[in-house]
């Protein structure tokens, strides 16, 4: 199994004058998940080279076991320092992607040509497709064969409006990203702040926040060992 995890390359939050960037238990969580399964992991930014970390994700409060382990893990943080372009990948070489989020997805991943192409012909391959947190924004540009939003009709979910409030930046974001998922036509639910909440619809799953990353990834591998059933 070969998995491509494309992360933002965006560090600065609005105008705020803070940093922002991806957030670390939303690649580490999935990261160990995809590589206790004896998965490939090729790592992938626009801008290629070390992507920015943000801060808060840093902040002892929001540490976990999985982001301990990347803490310590040298192999680990050399492929996050050395992530490939994004405009050098193809779909054809991976059997699934997976996006985590962070705020700084909303400012690049969301308008980027690159990943919008990967994201649609993902899918169009009959491969699976995973984005947590702020990522499912990412899917804003991408559209079905027939030209209509991709996510219309879908069942989605990503961070709330509620717990954009929470964290105080609902003024900052260039979108929210339930409003954007609703307005596309998605078929938006969740749970409550912070509690995991993973959605499948077809080969397309989202979750809604940090806490929902390793279950996504979780529900990923499985749909990609379905997937690869199937074609047998």
């Amino acid at each position: 199994m070969k998995v491509l995890i494309v992360l933002t390359s965006h560090d600065r939050l609005g105008d705020t004058g803070r940093k922002t960037g991806f957030w670390l238990e939303e690649l580490a969580a999935p990261y160990y998940r995809f590589k206790d399964a004896g998965a490939e992991i090729v790592l992938a930014s626009p801008k290629g080279g070390q992507p920015p970390l943000d801060p808060k994700s840093a902040d002892p409060a929001s540490q976990t076991d999985e982001t301990r382990r990347f803490d310590k893990d040298e192999e680990a943080k050399a492929a996050l320092a050395g992530t490939v372009r994004l405009d050098s990948v193809s779909a054809d070489d991976f059997d699934t992607v997976f996006y985590p989020g962070g705020h700084g997805p909303l400012w690049d991943l969301a308008e980027d040509a690159d990943s919008t192409r990967l994201i649609e012909t993902t899918l169009r391959s009959g491969k699976p497709l995973a984005l947590v947190c702020h990522a499912p924004g990412v899917l804003r540009h991408a559209v079905k064969a027939d030209g209509a939003p991709l996510v219309q009709g879908r069942r989605v979910t990503g961070f709330t409006n509620s717990e954009e409030a929470a964290v105080q930046l609902t003024d900052v974001v260039p979108f929210l990203v339930e409003d954007e998922l609703v307005r596309l036509g998605g078929d938006f639910s969740k749970a409550g702040d912070w509690e995991p909440y993973v959605l499948q619809d077809g080969l397309l799953i989202t979750g809604q926040n940090p806490a929902s990353s390793g279950p996504a990834a979780d529900a990923l591998l499985k749909l990609v060992n379905e997937v690869a059933h199937a074609r047998k």
